[in-house]
């Protein structure tokens, strides 16, 4: 019988050959298809997306610092992953719930989803951190929640870039001076803006929509969930680390 910090670890292995592998033909062709249609859209239009998207995340990680609760006792490993997995099933199962209420709504409250789901993810995060006994006041801890959420919802070519701030950030946070220094805001909404959009255009479907909506949900929360605890793995065990 293996301990749970050694099957801990094997899954972190695996997780971060994935996040390491190089992008292979379909997602080099996927983003340049992306890149092109993104090569359309006028530069202010970006503008607004990006300063729009930065606002609203802003807001919610504010906002949500003060609501999260308190990093249990002590405790090992097993015990907080099985507090974080329950937090995650969760927030799959409201994330499911609320895509399946807009998709049946249409067009309309398909828009209405996008701010959303953001804010259900974001509180998920800030859950997580607490769990794995770290202040989420502290601007850095935010910064690196974004980090999470970004590497999450990337395309492979820019998932391995950001997953090396991430493994390497006990060096990275040193370095910062302020709460926006140096994170790619532009970037940030359209990776995941370019990451979910066929899911999202499918939700707007009559008759489908709800269905798309609701498992579309639960598995980005999900695929966050797993990102975020691999990465706090990472940071939480002096054997888990980066490769």
């Amino acid at each position: 019988m293996i301990s749970y910090e050694e099957q801990a670890y094997i899954e972190l292995q695996f997780w971060q050959l994935k996040m390491l592998k190089k992008p292979s033909l379909t997602d080099r062709v996927s983003k340049r298809i992306q890149n092109k249609i993104n090569g359309i859209i006028p530069e202010k239009v970006h503008h607004a997306i990006t300063v729009t998207i930065e606002k609203m995340v802003k807001g919610v990680l504010y906002g949500i610092k003060y609501t999260t609760g308190k990093s249990p006792e002590g405790g090992e490993l097993s015990y907080r992953e099985s507090l974080v997995r329950q937090q995650i099933s969760f927030y799959q199962k409201t994330a499911g719930m609320e895509g399946g209420l807009t998709g049946a709504g249409g067009i309309l409250m398909g828009v209405a989803d996008f701010p959303i789901l953001i804010g259900i993810k974001i509180k998920l995060l800030f859950e997580i951190a607490v769990l794995y006994g770290y202040d989420v006041k502290d601007y850095k801890e935010r910064l690196f929640i974004l980090y999470i959420f970004h590497l999450a919802f990337s395309s492979q070519e820019s998932r391995n870039l950001v997953y090396m701030r991430v493994a390497n950030w006990k060096e990275y946070s040193h370095s910062l001076t302020g709460e926006a220094d140096q994170f790619d805001w532009r970037s940030f909404q359209q990776e995941y803006r370019d990451y979910i959009d066929i899911a999202k255009m499918a939700q707007m479907i009559p008759v489908i929509g709800a269905a798309v909506g609701a498992i579309a949900n639960y598995k980005l929360v999900q695929q966050l969930g797993i990102t975020a605890m691999n990465c706090y793995r990472m940071r939480e065990t002096p054997l888990l680390l980066s490769i």
